[in-house]
């Protein structure tokens, strides 16, 4: 069903099946109908508050759900947060989008505290993600509850639940993938939806809940796969926000269980091409989307219904990526005789990790040059993990504690996880580029 907004989706599913559960704690649960009642009071006691912009430090808790849903009908803009950012991120970011009300931990919303701001004018409907890759200011995206529940509904046409489904909620709703296809997804299609208590907890909501639908990214898979804790109830995996191994998916499907591939971005609210079945690799073009290829082998989306409307403040980097309604994506993919989208690699010097944590290279490798004061380094992934290529004589002991600064700064998924230290030249083009697939294919022979 297609949703104009959450206040039309919440107010649907209370009138037409209002005593189905909605939201599913370890210990708490409400129906669709005691859903829509709280965000409503929520929501009164928010709008007597005075504020317009919501920074929300997502624990991804029932009152979380509702706290987002609540913010949403009062008209405020919503700035979602990661709360294991390191605080000094925190404070640049909720100054950078004019956040003046926080929800969260008490103990840490008391130490942001002096951070808040004025708040905004226009925010009503706004909903501002981040994007991973960037090593100062990370780019607020900017969404609204309409592209929200459009991309909802794309994903939903293709891979419709139905009302007695469990879809369990274990990525992070500050993330664009875990927010649509973790929570919305399920919402849209008036299925009750299991709120996974995060990474301590995998295995026991696995076994808890027995959802018979999940959404992961390829590292959460990989660890379910490992630890065996797929439940039997389980009839539909739906893998995203980055590349996954080949190996990965053939294990879900030699289990029985329906596996679907995602293709997506924070930009058009998530989700625009899924794979439906057969080959997970080979995905079809979600309704509301148009996909083209360039001549160099970019993939350009038209997204009408789900596009950003910008990033936050940075109108800039807004007309390099969207131009007249065309969002140049970086990535590179093609067409099979079907018609159905393969992704095939990068344009952008950029690393995805199996989370879907990314790094922007260019950036990155600047800031490590500035401190060690040389040009010749990269970073590449080894084991699925960022790892630093040094060439030079040098002691690591003693360029950990040159970047030791840098690395308190990262979020965890961005910080380096080893050096490897040679005396080999980085491989690079006639025009002096890193060719970074021959030096990823080098790495395991330094150390």
């Amino acid at each position: 069903m297609r949703f104009a907004g959450f206040e039309e989706l919440l107010c649907y599913q209370a009138e037409h099946d209002p005593d189905r559960i909605a939201l599913r704690g370890d210990r708490d649960a409400c129906t669709y109908r005691e859903l829509l009642e709280r965000v409503r009071q929520r929501a009164e006691e928010l709008k007597q508050t005075g504020k317009s912009c919501l920074g929300l430090l997502s624990d991804g808790s029932l009152d979380c759900v509702v706290e987002l849903f609540a913010a949403n009908f009062a008209g405020l803009q919503l700035v979602m947060l990661d709360a294991a950012a390191p605080e000094a991120v925190l404070r640049g970011l909720i100054a950078y989008t004019d956040i003046d009300l926080l929800w969260g931990e008490e103990e840490l919303c008391e130490e942001l505290s002096g951070n808040l701001t004025h708040g905004v004018s226009d925010g009503k409907g706004k909903i501002l993600f981040f994007t991973s890759g960037t090593t100062e200011r990370s780019k607020a995206v900017v969404l609204t509850d309409h592209s929200l529940c459009q991309s909802a509904y794309n994903g939903s046409a293709k891979l419709p639940l139905q009302p007695e489904d469990c879809l369990l909620c274990m990525l992070p709703l500050g993330h664009v993938f875990g927010f649509v296809c973790g929570l919305l997804w399920g919402l849209s299609c008036g299925t009750t939806v299991a709120l996974g208590r995060g990474a301590r907890h995998y295995l026991d909501d696995m076994s808890f809940f027995r959802p018979t639908a999940v959404s992961v990214v390829p590292r959460l898979l990989g660890f379910l796969l490992q630890q065996n804790c797929l439940n039997e109830e389980l009839k539909l995996v739906l893998v995203g926000a980055g590349d996954c191994p080949p190996q990965l998916l053939q294990a879900v499907q030699a289990k029985g269980i329906r596996l679907s591939f995602g293709y997506g971005l924070t930009e058009t609210s998530s989700g625009v091409a899924i794979s439906t079945g057969g080959d997970p690799y080979a995905m079809e073009v979600c309704p509301d989307d148009t996909i083209t290829i360039a001549d160099d082998g970019e993939i350009l989306i038209a997204a009408p219904t789900c596009m950003m409307q910008g990033y936050y403040k940075w109108p800039q980097y807004t007309e390099e990526v969207l131009r007249h309604g065309i969002l140049s994506t970086g990535d590179l993919g093609r067409f099979d005789e079907d018609g159905r989208l393969h992704i095939t690699g990068r344009k952008k010097d950029i690393l995805v990790m199996g989370d879907g944590t990314k790094i922007f290279l260019p950036e990155y490798e600047g800031a490590l040059m500035k401190l060690l004061g040389t040009a010749e380094l990269a970073v590449t992934l080894r084991d699925d993990r960022p790892v630093l290529v040094y060439v030079g004589e040098a002691e690591k002991k003693a360029l950990w504690e040159r970047l030791r600064p840098m690395m308190e700064q990262l979020p965890r998924g961005q910080q380096l996880t080893d050096i490897l230290i040679t005396g080999d030249a980085l491989p690079r083009t006639a025009s002096g580029k890193i060719k970074r697939w021959e030096l990823q294919q080098k790495v395991g022979t330094w150390t």
